[in-house]
């Protein structure tokens, strides 16, 4: 995440210059100050369900191990500019229809002024379907899905993030990918990605349908599968996202039901970092939530931090 130039977030009064012109369905537009730091932050309860209800003074945020003033406070279900990322390699041919029935959950959950495209990837990643809010071309496009071929997973995030932060027209993005996990033929290193990802404003959640029992490690390996997993999870955190992983295919449905819910119910919290040094260095955030009595016990997440601008950055990659 970078720190913003401008943060668009709700409204503009409709007496406002250009308000009259403003595009249908897209979030009327506040500016904010240009040195705040952004966080879209998920709070669920031990179910993976969203908790609604929280105040600001329920929050404390902290840069680099120091307390954070929060500047801006909102939860609002606003349209979000969306890409549902689809593994079509040969190893998924026995879970295309589950997962693209469950691709269309996800959709249907969603905010109704959404926007969506469509990637799939085997050997290479395709867009399949540019941005739209037409249930019948997310429809046909998903019911034609081939499954073959190798895995380009890094190459499809990839891409999926320049089209997402490139032609998304709403101020809220994020991406789903669903994938068996095994990248086997990217051009793109986890290594590159996973500082992509770090940098980008869209929250990746990742649905991993992986092998259980994976003897391919052996004894001081770890197999192909825990691999997958491990950087599957920290892709999604990179990000301020999430990353699943069902036992079985009847779990796909619920997860991604689960995964719209989440996007829904977002906060949004903004402060002005206390080190205004233009150095360029990855500062570390961490948000906690202090509920009231009678709440669950929560899960909170964000993005792990942000780059700062100007100067030549102090380390070439973030700390973990």
């Amino acid at each position: 995440m970078r720190l913003a130039a401008a943060l668009v977030l709700t409204w503009v009064p409709l007496s406002a210059p250009g308000a009259q012109d403003r595009e249908p369905g897209r979030p009327a537009d506040l500016i904010v100050d240009v040195d705040l730091v952004p966080l879209p932050v998920s709070v669920v309860d031990r179910d993976g369900a969203p908790v609604m209800g929280l105040q600001q003074e329920h929050f404390r945020v902290f840069e680099d191990g120091v307390e954070q003033e929060i500047t801006l406070f909102t939860q609002e279900d606003v349209p979000i500019s969306v890409g549902l990322v689809i593994d079509t390699s040969g190893s998924m041919r026995d879970k295309r229809e589950r997962v693209a029935g469950s691709a269309l959950v996800f959709v249907s959950e969603s905010n109704p002024e959404d926007e969506t495209f469509i990637v799939t990837f085997n050997d290479q990643a395709v867009l399949e379907q540019s941005f739209t809010r037409s249930i019948g071309n997310l429809v046909d496009t998903l019911d034609n899905l081939d499954a073959r071929g190798e895995t380009a997973l890094n190459d499809a995030v990839w891409v999926s993030l320049d089209e997402v932060e490139e032609r998304g027209r709403m101020d809220k993005k994020a991406l789903l990918v669903i994938t068996d996990g095994e990248d086997s033929s990217s051009r793109y290193g986890i290594n590159p990605l996973m500082e992509r990802l770090r940098e980008t404003d869209a929250t990746v959640y990742i649905v991993g349908l992986l092998e259980l029992n994976d003897d391919r490690g052996g004894l001081f390996r770890r197999s192909p599968s825990s691999r997958a997993r491990r950087d599957l999870r920290d892709m999604a955190e990179a990000s301020g996202g999430k990353a699943y992983f069902p036992e079985t295919l009847d779990e796909i449905e619920e997860i991604c039901r689960r995964i719209a819910a989440d996007l829904r119910n977002h906060y949004t919290i903004g402060y002005n970092s206390s080190n205004d040094a233009l150095d360029g260095t990855w500062r570390e955030v961490e948000v906690e939530v202090d509920a009231p009595r009678g709440f669950p016990r929560l899960d909170v997440s964000t993005k792990p931090g942000y780059r700062a601008r100007g100067g030549e950055p102090a380390v070439s990659e973030p700390p973990g």
